[in-house]
């Protein structure tokens, strides 16, 4: 690993922050698997978080905004690079109670930021040469687009929910930091992702477990509004790479160019349910599907062009969406609440 790599030990030493979230531990574990890294994950542990122990990798249970606490972890740690997966990401959590996505998304962004440059300007021109801070964020950032239009990374941010609109904030002050204090920060935007293990408020794991149980399954509004679907295997590869290879101060979109209404998404999941666990009438989970009213300020298509990403970086989306729906259903049905 050319831009980050430990002079002494040849690994890298990662300060992963919400390194126990659903892409946090993927990455983690890429980082520990396959780049030989260490990793200090400094996790708040919030409702969405799931502890994952491993050899070189040591968890802290804390806040970014908790400013002692993160100057004195990187104090002692001496990252080669910071990887800032903290993060509070689900919508409607966001459009009921605002406060903890500014705190976390926009404080503790800052409070991480301002003990990242400390550490950056203490290195030796080496060092700051490999040193690199990932801020992980995401397509929401942009708003919303009409077909058959894509956002670029030079596209103006325009966030419509509070979610979107603290990660923009945040994604400001990274920049801000590239700009005026020349610390060497990379963004990703990622679209939206999945995969086994994700928290179980989120649209697809939430639809397979309603199925499986004959349950409700909620659609908002029309179910018209389209997602990009991105693997969480190919997600953290991208921002592995763009760790990797990334350019300072260089924006970064991430995107399978998998366009699935939510409908199409609810669909797909009840014929994968239908298939691996069949009910013996032979009925459709589809007749569970339920209309509902719209979320506040939903973004109708969110759509990023990747093509910076494939040319610069040389990373490419590799797991199909029905490949990755289907390793979910089966994980699900081998949990014992689906019995």
């Amino acid at each position: 690993m050319a831009g980050v790599r430990d002079g002494v030990s040849g690994g890298p030493r990662l300060l992963v922050t919400g390194g126990c979230g659903f892409v946090g531990r993927a990455l983690v574990r890429r980082a520990l698997a396959e780049r030989g890294a260490r990793v200090l994950n400094l996790d708040l542990m919030t409702y969405a978080a799931r502890r994952e122990p491993a050899a070189d990798c040591r968890l802290v249970e804390g806040d970014i905004a908790d400013g002692v606490l993160v100057s004195r972890l990187i104090d002692e740690f001496r990252p080669t690079a910071i990887v800032n997966l903290a993060a509070e990401s689900h919508v409607d959590r966001s459009i009921v109670g605002p406060d903890p996505f500014v705190h976390t998304n926009i404080v503790g962004v800052h409070v991480l930021l301002k003990s990242a440059l400390d550490h950056f300007r203490r290195l030796d021109a080496e060092g700051q040469r490999r040193f690199r801070f990932v801020q992980v964020s995401t397509d929401e950032v942009y708003g919303s687009i009409d077909p058959p239009g894509r956002f670029t990374e030079d596209s103006p941010y325009r966030p419509n929910s509070p979610y979107a609109a603290s990660k923009a904030a945040g994604d400001c002050l990274v920049r801000a930091y590239h700009q005026t204090y020349g610390l060497p920060t990379v963004t990703t935007h990622g679209s939206n992702n999945y995969g086994v293990g994700q928290h179980p408020e989120k649209l697809i794991p939430k639809m397979i477990c309603q199925a499986l149980a004959g349950g409700p399954l909620p659609i908002y509004g029309d179910g018209r509004q389209v997602r990009d679907w991105l693997h969480v295997d190919d997600h953290c590869e991208a921002i592995w790479q763009a760790l990797e290879q990334g350019g300072p101060g260089e924006h970064y979109n991430i995107g399978a160019g998998c366009e699935l209404t939510n409908l199409e998404v609810v669909d797909e999941v009840c014929d994968a349910v239908d298939r691996l666990r069949p009910r013996s009438a032979g009925a459709s989970t589809r007749q569970q599907i339920a209309f509902v009213a719209d979320r506040p300020g939903h973004d109708r298509r969110y759509a990023v062009d990747s093509s910076k990403a494939s040319t610069q970086l040389g990373w490419r989306p590799r797991r199909t969406f029905a490949e990755g729906l289907k390793e979910i259903v089966l994980a699900e049905i081998a949990q014992p609440s689906a019995q």
